[in-house]
């Protein structure tokens, strides 16, 4: 048995703990992403508005995020497979490969990225590290200056292990999703006919 299954809790969260952290959270998103140089996302959005079919690799918490963003993408007619899945064919010469990783270094998506460039692939990236082998595979590259989630004494952000990452990455693709979608002439209804229906 473990002993600390049971263990009873010391602490817990007041409103005004809460309020402050909504506040902290709110905050350090707002700042990061004010800083997203947006002449990079657009380029990353010009390779999304490309032909070829769309594939999306990331690890943990950054390859949730972009699973929703392949979501978006599908609403609007995009062909997009996920790395991995049972179903996902060949990336080849015309695709795109959209990766994130915060360090730039993550092994397994770096290896697609560089599996991708092999293929003829272009390759759109979020990184926190422009001097990463992620970054150099690059055709089009996003820095999200945000800490690195190892880097626990950041002063760049008070919060846990990427999470600012993460959270600012999710801002991104939905501003990429809403310029793409601003720029094509169907109406919600018409996206939403292409929503999963066997849920």
């Amino acid at each position: 048995m473990n002993p600390t299954a049971n263990a009873t809790r010391t602490g817990y969260s007041t409103a005004d703990d809460i309020a402050r952290n909504l506040s902290l959270v709110r905050d350090e998103i707002a700042n990061t992403a004010a800083k997203i140089d947006a002449r990079q996302v657009a380029d990353l959005a010009g390779l999304l508005s490309q032909p070829g079919s769309v594939f999306i690799a990331g690890a943990g918490r950054s390859g949730l995020v972009l699973r929703m963003a392949g979501m978006r993408l599908m609403h609007l007619g995009l062909t997009v497979h996920i790395a991995g899945d049972t179903t996902t064919p060949a990336i080849r010469a015309g695709d795109l490969l959209l990766v994130a990783s915060g360090s730039g270094t993550t092994s397994g998506v770096v290896k697609s990225a560089e599996t991708a460039a092999k293929a003829g692939a272009r390759i759109a990236a979020f990184t926190t590290n422009a001097n990463s082998p992620l970054a150099a595979l690059a055709d089009a590259l996003v820095i999200i200056p945000a800490a690195q989630k190892t880097d626990h004494g950041s002063s760049v952000s008070r919060q846990y292990s990427g999470s600012l990452f993460e959270q600012v990455l999710f801002l991104a693709t939905e501003a990429v999703f809403q310029s793409l979608w601003d720029n094509v002439d169907e109406p919600a209804e018409q996206l939403w006919l292409r929503h999963a229906n066997l849920e």
